[in-house]
């Protein structure tokens, strides 16, 4: 399935950052990656760290499915709100998957200081507006869920959304962990420095066929190369694998647009991620160089033909949002695109393994924080495969 359509805007921003071989030959490892965007990246970096042969697959280019179209917001948020998530999961897994997504976030900008780079990293406030006067009661109790378990976090009323952001809102929480990121770049930066360690990446490689056994798993390409590993580990995004079941995620379809630069950009865009209560919700965030990029209109996903024929009919509406919102600003749409995401019945991603394939790992960042998924998967299945064991893998297992 293709996974977004139209311009995505990194891979235009950044260019060409490296080029990779397809597989033309056997090889055998100990843990083969299925899946080279930034999650399949923060895995197999995470392992070659650890001294562990590795091999990355993906049957694009690097960096070039799901990836290549995330707006790179950093959000410890999870696609339920904390105080009905508690309900569903229990109150200690939910503050924990909170708690993990924060710290995700810190420790992506630790890594990014070990890679000698920044990838478009910057800290931001988040704030999150209520769309509507009957979201005020959802927003309080979401507040003091929040602050129960110790997250930093403000509510504010309309005068002082007014006061200190110049917005009419009739509530918001105002976060204070939260950051962006350019993914794509940062999953170039991964895999060079994991090269390092002994990784071998292989693009433009597309396994067709598996096969288990008690030591390990065989798969095969499409142009009948062999790999051998003791462990699979499947990254594949939003694509869900053949082999389990697809009603662990609800696909839908998600639009974005980036502006050309602005000559002025306000503080209040520069320091904060916006977002707000509505579903489909409006959120934006700025670039390194000056640029808005806006998402949402979100829909529920029918084929990539009609997904893709809505674009600019959903650019047009994500634009008018902005200017609605700030008036005084000239809005000039550079690239729009569409893309493909999964959310999941819990908003919680699946990590880990399960009983529909041996020997395998599966990292499937669904939701809106995939990101931060990634490099919380990347933990537990290091951990997993060494043995260590992760406390957190429950939180994220198939079966809950």
């Amino acid at each position: 399935m293709d996974l977004t359509s139209g311009r995505p805007f990194w891979p235009i921003e950044d260019g060409v950052l490296h080029h990779y071989s397809a597989l033309d030959r056997e090889v055998c490892c100990d843990v083969a990656i299925v899946g080279a965007g930034i999650t399949g990246a923060l895995v197999a970096y995470y392992l070659a760290r650890e001294g562990i042969p590795v091999v990355i697959l993906d049957r694009r280019e690097v960096g070039t499915g799901s990836t290549s179209a995330t707006t790179g917001l950093l959000q410890y948020e999870v696609d339920t709100p904390l105080f009905k998530l508690a309900g569903v999961v229990g109150e200690k897994k939910v503050v924990r998957s909170y708690n993990l997504s924060i710290e995700a976030i810190y420790k992506i900008e630790r890594l990014l200081k070990e890679l000698g780079g920044n990838c478009g990293f910057e800290r931001k406030q988040s704030l999150y507006l209520a769309s509507r006067d009957e979201h005020i009661e959802d927003l309080k109790k979401e507040y003091s869920a929040r602050q129960s378990t110790g997250i930093r976090v403000d509510f504010l009323w309309p005068e002082a959304i007014q006061a200190r952001f110049g917005l009419a809102s009739p509530a918001a929480l105002l976060s204070y962990d939260a950051a962006q990121v350019d993914a794509y770049r940062l999953t170039h930066a991964l895999l060079r420095s994991a090269l390092s360690f002994g990784l071998q990446v292989y693009d433009q490689t597309e396994v067709s066929t598996y096969r288990t056994f008690k030591e390990g798993v065989e798969a095969t390409t499409k142009t009948g190369h062999c790999i051998r590993c003791r462990k699979m580990v499947f990254a594949i995004g939003y694509e869900v694998p053949g082999c389990l079941k697809t009603d662990i995620v609800r696909l839908k379809s998600t639009y974005a647009l980036v502006s050309h630069p602005c000559r002025r950009l306000p503080e209040i865009l520069t320091q904060n991620l916006i977002w707000e209560t509505a579903r489909p919700y409006f959120y934006l965030r700025t670039t390194e160089d000056g640029r808005v990029m806006i998402g949402g209109e979100d829909d529920e996903f029918d084929n990539p033909q009609n997904r893709d024929a809505r674009v600019d009919e959903k650019s047009q509406r994500l634009a008018q949002r902005f200017r609605t919102m700030f008036p005084a600003m000239d809005l000039d749409i550079a690239y729009s695109w569409a893309g493909t995401f999964g959310e999941t019945k819990d908003g919680l991603a699946y990590i880990g393994e399960s009983a529909g394939f041996a020997n395998a790992y599966f990292a499937l960042g669904y939701g809106g924080n995939g990101i931060t998924y990634s490099l919380i998967a990347a933990e537990i299945i290091r951990d997993l495969y060494m043995g260590r064991g992760n406390a957190d893998a429950e939180i994220f297992r198939f079966n809950r």
